[in-house]
């Protein structure tokens, strides 16, 4: 064997040959990080220029540790998944056809992760930005009894709908499916009135595993499950009983955790802490789901939190569209954490309001003051979100359904031991 094939676990699997190299996890954060260009001379900008400037940086993207983890998740997943259905074995042609039971296909255990965090803590986006390493279709002109080639799903990237119900998610896999392959496959069914949800994911299933899909990501996965209503919860304000989730649909559930399970598609969840609660609460219950990866991204903890301090915000600094810049200080960490909980999204859309502050002076200057005076004016139907948040209180924090605190201990317990952490 040649030292080429030594570093090719995949050594002739025509499914992985496209994928591109195996990244190591400095490599992934290198290819992982987004930083806008910042113009060079920002005095002889108009203010009114510069605010479409400033926008860009909805789109930065700093990874986290755990966002590298991710990567190495999602990169085990679908090559692992391409290894167990190598198209050169005769199994994975019976199972592309319905030809083979579960039995059959006891040596290959399925592939399910999970991503969790408050909304705004950068679920969505990271897991999006690892998918993009990937293309998301490969075209193969030369492909085992395909006489017109094939192209190779690798990824597919939905919502679970507000509704939670089977026939709005299938909706959204098959509308998914023909935007990333340029196709009309699923027109005809979808224009129809009345719909079997449950019928209509098992033809996307039948198509997606035709064209080999590497991974299944469904993002919102909060939306499976009904929540009480505001009523309920403000009854138990002051309550120490816990908040109860109800699936919607259980066929539906069932169904993608059958996908998975039994057609091997490896599917990586994301969702809010009541949403994950729920999901492992349920899934551990029934033990039809194995854990290939636990990843919560979190919040930045306080101004001292490593992430912010010496990653996060040194990085943010640099884009201050202002003649006379703030300096990177505690007590500048302090009231941003303070006026944000620490919640990525929610400092990026301040950072952004307090300069629409500034530019309203003729100063051309930054002061901690337009923070202030934008978390109060931009920002201030998220105060009391922020304040639940920042208090690490239950009761206060189960007023917001994105920030209920839910019992995902079989993951984190789980995966605790073999991170070593």
């Amino acid at each position: 064997m040649t030292n080429s094939n030594l570093l090719d676990p995949y050594n002739g699997n025509q499914l992985v040959q496209g994928l591109g190299p195996i990244l190591s996890r400095a490599e992934a954060l290198d290819a992982l990080i987004y930083l806008p260009e910042m113009p060079s001379n920002i005095g002889a900008i108009p203010t009114h220029i510069r605010l479409h400037y400033l926008m860009a940086l909805r789109d930065i993207y700093i990874p986290s540790f755990e966002g590298a983890r991710l990567h190495e998740t999602i990169d085990l997943m679908i090559r692992q998944g391409y290894r167990y259905r190598d198209p050169k074995s005769a199994e994975t042609w019976r199972m592309v056809g319905g030809n083979i039971s579960s039995h059959e296909l006891s040596r290959s255990p399925s592939a399910a992760a999970m991503v969790t965090g408050f909304s705004g803590t950068g679920k969505t986006q990271a897991t999006l930005r690892n998918l993009s390493l990937y293309p998301q279709v490969i075209f193969h002109d030369n492909f085992r009894h395909m006489a017109a080639g094939l192209h190779q799903l690798v990824y597919l990237s939905v919502d679970v709908p507000a509704s939670g119900r089977s026939e709005d998610l299938a909706a959204n896999l098959m509308m998914s499916f023909d935007l990333a392959m340029n196709t009309s496959r699923f027109s005809a069914i979808l224009q129809k009135k009345r719909r079997d949800g449950i019928q209509m994911l098992d033809e996307w299933r039948q198509v997606a595993s035709s064209h080999f899909l590497g991974l299944l990501h469904l993002d919102e996965i909060q939306n499976f499950f009904k929540i009480q209503s505001l009523e309920k919860r403000r009854k138990l304000r002051n309550s120490e009983q816990g908040l109860e989730l109800s699936i919607v649909e259980d066929a539906c559930l069932k169904t993608i955790l059958n996908i998975n399970n039994t057609w091997q598609i490896p599917t990586l969840m994301s969702g809010t802490p009541d949403g994950v609660g729920a999901m492992t609460k349920r899934v551990a219950t029934t033990q039809r789901f194995s854990g290939q990866g636990y990843h919560p991204l979190a919040q930045f903890f306080g101004a001292d939190d490593i992430r912010f301090r010496d990653v996060f915000f040194p990085a943010l600094c640099v884009y201050q569209y202002v003649q006379k810049t703030l300096p990177n200080t505690s007590g500048f960490r302090e009231l941003i954490i303070e006026l944000t909980g620490g919640i990525p999204r929610v400092i990026i859309a301040l950072w952004i309001a307090a300069h629409r502050v500034a530019f309203e002076r003729q100063d051309d200057d930054l002061r901690q003051e337009d923070f202030e005076r934008a978390a109060k004016t931009y920002l201030s139907p998220l105060a009391p979100a922020i304040t639940a948040l920042r208090s690490n209180d239950p009761k206060q924090m189960c007023r917001f359904e994105d920030l209920m605190p839910r019992d995902d201990g079989y993951w984190s317990t789980f995966w605790n031991d073999i991170r070593g952490i």
